[in-house]
């Protein structure tokens, strides 16, 4: 005997209208939009929205669109997709990839959307099985950090009814028919830092006349990969890349300056604050082992929060997840290194349970080398690549997820089944 809400799950989503989803889908992806600029996108929601009989706003923190559908008594729970696309030049070879030159939906967006819209079609159209109060959100600017606090720096807690359990899914690489719970942490928090170093340019030919930004900046990038290997001990979880350096104009010129862009990932603000001062601490001792004319300019810039579920919140999803989708669907990887924004939704009171589900498509699962399952996951293409092509056949089932994971609040325990 499964639970009322798992039962009325399977029933709300048994007849999906999945070419349509498949349709919507294919559209998204077609005509990605990078951070708050999800014009397209964010209206395409909110016609569904208002078609499945939401009050729908648009415009909400930029292009943020939120619907409610208040149906009697009970909690508020909020249903989130982001919508943003990524500055990536798409190598897929679908039929249906992006006609926007360097702008791919490399990240699913597109499939959060397209399982909001469904699912939230879905517990309209069966209003008559749930009580209470449905928030969904599409959100922008979640790769840039600015969407969540965005939305709720415009009122979206005084102009809506506040919700009581925040829920949000992410596509990810693993064997489509998975769902990754985690009772506690995890995503990790993100930070990106920007440094300048400052040299004194000139010819190329006369190399002893310049303090050379270019060489420095390279000990410098070499010098940052002792950060977590030297100073952080191994139980602290941490990552460092250097996404990109610039510097020059011509060959034969040696710049004035250098410019390093980096990111940490971290699960604690404490092992944050030591990798900040270490960074800057680095940066001033190259700088001035080389003879540099100042110091460095070393930039704190975007951050993202650690992503900490509510474990009995996340429990209780994940409980009737395993009721809706079978016994060794469900499963805990443990915090990610990735990061979200989607916590600043929560203002750190409000519940929330993050989950995953994966997407690899079969074909290119079974194809991709390795004997276990970590093999596999890092061969197959990844959140962010330019290969990143998640299986349609998840379209039903991340309808379900959120689905489910709503009924589990919208729906009394104590019903008979």
């Amino acid at each position: 005997m499964i639970s009322p809400a798992a039962r009325i799950a399977l029933d709300l989503t048994a007849d999906l209208p999945v070419p349509d989803l498949e349709d919507l889908y294919r559209d998204l992806h077609r005509h990605p939009e990078l951070s708050m600029r999800e014009h397209r996108t964010a209206a395409a929601l909110a016609d569904r929205l208002r078609t499945s009989g939401f009050d729908t706003v648009t415009g909400v923190g930029g292009t943020g669109v939120v619907g409610v559908l208040r149906n009697g008594p009970g909690p508020t729970v909020l249903l989130r997709a982001d919508m943003d696309a990524l500055p990536v030049q798409e190598e897929t070879g679908l039929p249906y990839a992006s006609r926007v030159p360097g702008v791919m939906h490399a990240c699913g967006h597109d499939l959060h959307v397209t399982w909001l819209a469904g699912a939230a079609r879905a517990l309209a159209a069966g209003r008559d099985a749930w009580s209470g109060t449905l928030l969904v959100l599409g959100q922008p600017a979640e790769e840039t950090g600015e969407g969540a606090s965005g939305m709720v720096a415009d009122g979206l807690y005084e102009r809506f009814p506040r919700p009581d359990v925040l829920l949000a899914q992410h596509a990810a690489p693993g064997p489509a028919g998975l769902y990754a719970h985690s009772p506690g942490l995890i995503m990790s928090a993100s930070t990106d830092v920007d440094i300048v170093v400052h040299g004194r340019g000139g010819h190329g030919s006369r190399p002893e006349s310049t303090v050379d930004p270019v060489v420095t900046a390279a000990y410098l990038v070499t010098r940052l990969q002792t950060v977590v290997s030297r100073e952080l001990a191994a139980r602290e979880s941490a990552v460092l890349s250097v996404g990109r350096i610039e510097a020059g104009t011509r060959h034969n010129i040696i710049p004035s300056e250098a410019r390093i862009a980096l990111n940490i990932r971290t699960q604690s603000d404490e092992v944050r604050e030591r990798m900040i001062a270490a960074i800057r601490r680095i940066a001033a001792g190259e700088c001035l082992a080389a003879g540099c004319p100042r110091e460095p300019d070393v930039v704190v810039g975007n951050n993202f929060p650690v992503t900490v579920n509510d474990p009995e919140t996340d429990r209780r999803v994940a409980a009737v997840h395993g009721e809706v989708f079978g016994a060794g669907t469900i499963l805990d990887p443990g915090p990610a290194m990735g990061s979200e924004d989607f916590p600043r939704l929560a203002e750190g009171r409000i519940p929330y349970s993050y989950w995953f589900v994966t997407s690899t498509p079969a074909e290119v699962w079974n194809a991709a080398p390795g004997d276990d399952l970590m093999e596999k996951f890092a061969a197959v293409p990844s959140n962010h690549s330019p290969q990143f092509a998640p299986d349609l056949a998840t379209l039903a089932p991340g309808v379900r997820t959120l689905v489910s994971g709503a009924l589990a609040y919208l729906v009394s325990p104590e019903e008979p089944s």
